[in-house]
């Protein structure tokens, strides 16, 4: 079993940067692999970043593509989503999600993960 909790979501300016956290319990959490989702309001959850745990090799749709850094300490227990020249289409409340192991399903899809956290705002001004 797995608990996350996100972090670092506020409001920013356009063009501004924030760092979420998400900050996993249990020893094992170095061997899953961790995505974020961002869903705003009256819109679908949207794959924003994931990385594998065995490669380390990370994921991006093109709208966050250049912009957003997925990263992990593991002896933190902690996975990081850098994002940078943010917009205010950025505006939602982001999630991160873990899957043991490798994925089992495609790693942009919800249903690829197990486990989830309760989430953070992000909003973005113009």
């Amino acid at each position: 079993q797995v608990q996350l909790v996100e972090s670092g979501g506020g409001l920013v300016q356009a063009g501004d940067s924030l760092r979420l956290s998400c900050l996993a319990s249990g020893r094992t959490f170095r061997t899953y692999s961790v995505g974020w989702f961002r869903q705003a309001p009256g819109k679908e959850r949207e794959f924003v970043a994931a990385i594998a745990w065995s490669t380390g090799i990370t994921y991006y749709p093109d709208s966050v593509k250049g912009r957003f850094t997925i990263s992990r300490d593991n002896a933190k227990n902690t996975v990081y989503l850098q994002m940078n020249s943010l917009k205010p289409e950025d505006t939602a409340v982001y999630y991160c999600a873990a899957k043991g192991g490798s994925y089992s399903a495609p790693y942009y899809s919800a249903r690829a993960y197990d486990y989830w956290g309760q989430g953070t705002q992000v909003t973005v001004s113009s």
